[in-house]
C-alpha cells in the first residue's frame, strides 16, 4: 500500500491562511450585498410611496381621469370592487396585482405600491430593473474582488512562508548530512535572532550533546577493552608458559592466577553493568535507608582489614533510596579513602536542612583542584600505576557519582581536615 502523500508545512499554512481570509471576505461580501440590497429596496419603496401619495392627491382633486394623462408612470385606479376604472398609458398590459410587493409586469420586474383614495385604490408600479442590474454588477465585482484578494493573499502567504521557512529547510538539509562519524559539524545560526535562530541553536546544542556522548562512548569502549585486555593477557601468558614449561608451572599457581584475574574481570564487568543500569535510569528501589548504619558497617570492615578509621562523626540520618546502591556508594568512597590514606580514614554522617551529608576523609596526598572534576570520569586514575596495582579499575568514583545523582543528590571532592581528600555526598533526607 502506497504511503499517503504528505503536504508540506508551507502548503498547510498557505491553505489555512487562504481559507480564513476567503471565509472572512465571503462573509463580508455577503453582508455588504445584503445590506446594499435592503437599502436599495427601502429607497425604492420610499420613492414609490412618495410618488403614490402625490398621484393620490391629484386623483382626489381631479378625478380618476388624471391617471390617463400620465406618460411615464404605470398606475391604475380601482373602484371599491377591485375593477380598473382608469389606467395610465403605460399600464395597458393588464391589471396590476393589488397585493403590493415585487411582481413581473410586462416581462419586467416591478414594485407595486398601493395607496388608498377617497373613492377607490391607486396602484403604482415602480420599475426595479435598474436596482437589480446594480446589485448584479455589485455581486460580480464582489466575486471578482474576493477571488482576486484570496489569490493575492495565497500568493503573498506562499512567498512569505517560503521565505520564513527557507532557513528551516537549510537547517534540515545540513542536519540530514550529519552522520555518526561527522558529529563535529554544526548548523549555521541565522542572525535574525528569531525562533529559527533559536531552533538552530537548539540543534547545535543537541549535536554538542550527541558528539560528547559519542566521544564518551568511544572512550568508554576503548578503556573497557584496555582494562579487560590486561587480565586476559595475564591468563594467556601463564597458560602459554604452562604449555611450554609444564614442569616449571604448578596447577595451583595457574589456578590462582586464573582465579584472581577472573575476579578482576568480574568486578569490572559488574561495574560496567551497574553504570549502564544507572545511565538507562533503571527503576530504583525506594526504601527507608539508615545512612549511619551503612557508614558504621564500612568503618567496621575497614578496621577488620587493618585500617585506622574514625567514625565518631557518624550521626543518625535516614534517606529514601536503594539500600544496595547506597551501600555501594559508601563502600566505593571508603575503599578509595583506604587506598590513598597514609595512616587514617574518617567517616561522618549528619542531617542538616533537609539534607543528609556523608563525608569520607583520608590523610593522603589529596586531589589537586584542577583534577577534582575529572576524577569522577570513568577509567580516570590520577596515579595510574599505583591504582592498577591496588586493584582499582578507575570506575569506583564514577559509580559513586552516578549513584548519588540517581538518588537525587550530588558528590564533590574537597580538602580534608586530615590533610588529604574529603569526598562529600549530599542526599535528600527522608520525610
Amino acid at each position: 500500500m502506497a504511503e499517503p502523500r504528505r503536504r508540506s508545512l508551507r502548503t498547510r499554512i498557505t491553505a489555512a491562511a487562504t481559507l480564513v481570509v476567503a471565509a472572512a471576505l465571503v462573509v463580508g461580501a455577503l453582508a455588504f450585498y445584503g445590506i446594499l440590497s435592503a437599502s436599495m429596496h427601502d429607497a425604492t419603496v420610499r420613492a414609490g410611496e412618495t410618488r403614490a401619495e402625490q398621484l393620490a392627491a391629484r386623483i382626489d382633486a381631479e378625478g380618476p381621469s388624471a391617471v390617463t394623462e400620465l406618460d411615464d408612470d404605470i398606475a391604475q385606479v380601482l373602484d371599491d370592487e377591485g375593477r380598473v376604472v382608469a389606467a395610465s398609458e403605460e399600464a395597458d398590459s393588464g391589471d396590476l396585482p393589488d397585493s403590493g410587493g415585487t411582481v413581473t409586469y410586462d416581462d419586467e420586474p416591478m414594485l407595486v405600491v398601493r395607496e388608498d383614495l377617497d373613492d377607490g385604490t391607486l396602484l403604482l408600479a415602480v420599475p426595479v430593473e435598474d436596482d437589480q442590474q446594480t446589485l448584479a454588477t455589485v455581486a460580480m465585482l464582489l466575486a471578482v474582488a474576493v477571488a482576486g484578494v484570496v489569490a493575492l493573499v495565497a500568493g503573498i502567504t506562499w512567498w512569505v512562508v517560503g521565505r520564513a521557512l527557507r532557513p528551516v529547510s537549510r537547517i534540515r538539509a545540513e542536519v540530514d548530512d550529519i552522520t555518526a562519524d561527522r558529529l563535529d559539524r554544526r548548523v549555521a545560526v541565522p542572525s535574525s535572532g528569531d525562533e529559527i535562530a533559536a531552533l538552530a541553536g537548539t540543534m547545535n546544542r543537541m549535536l554538542d550533546r550527541l558528539d560528547a556522548a559519542a566521544t564518551a562512548q568511544r572512550r568508554f569502549v576503548s578503556d573497557a577493552s584496555h582494562e579487560l585486555r590486561s587480565p586476559l593477557a595475564t591468563i594467556r601468558q601463564h597458560a602459554e608458559l604452562a604449555q611450554l614449561h609444564p614442569d616449571a608451572t604448578s596447577v595451583d599457581d595457574l589456578a590462582g592466577v586464573v582465579h584472581d584475574e577472573g575476579l578482576r574481570m568480574q568486578e569490572l564487568v559488574d561495574a560496567l553493568l551497574l553504570l549502564t543500569r544507572l545511565d538507562e535510569r533503571a527503576v530504583l528501589q525506594r526504601d527507608d535507608v539508615d545512612v549511619d548504619d551503612l557508614a558504621l558497617a564500612e568503618a567496621k570492615r575497614l578496621r577488620a582489614a587493618g585500617a585506622v578509621v574514625d567514625a565518631t562523626g557518624v550521626r543518625a540520618a535516614r534517606v529514601r533510596g536503594d539500600a544496595r546502591l547506597l551501600g555501594q556508594l559508601v563502600r566505593n568512597l571508603a575503599d578509595n579513602a583506604a587506598r590513598h590514606a597514609r595512616t587514617a580514614v574518617a567517616i561522618g554522617v549528619l542531617e542538616r536542612d533537609g539534607q543528609v551529608l556523608l563525608t569520607v576523609d583520608d590523610d593522603g596526598e589529596g586531589v589537586p583542584i584542577e583534577e577534582r572534576e575529572r576524577i569522577f570520569e570513568r577509567f580516570v586514575r590520577l596515579d595510574e600505576a599505583r591504582a592498577r596495582d591496588a586493584g582499582g579499575s578507575g570506575l569506583g568514583l564514577a559509580i559513586a557519582r552516578a549513584i548519588a545523582e540517581a538518588e537525587g543528590g550530588s558528590i564533590r571532592v574537597e580538602h580534608s581536615p586530615l590533610g588529604g581528600a574529603r569526598f562529600a555526598v549530599s542526599l535528600p533526607a527522608a520525610r
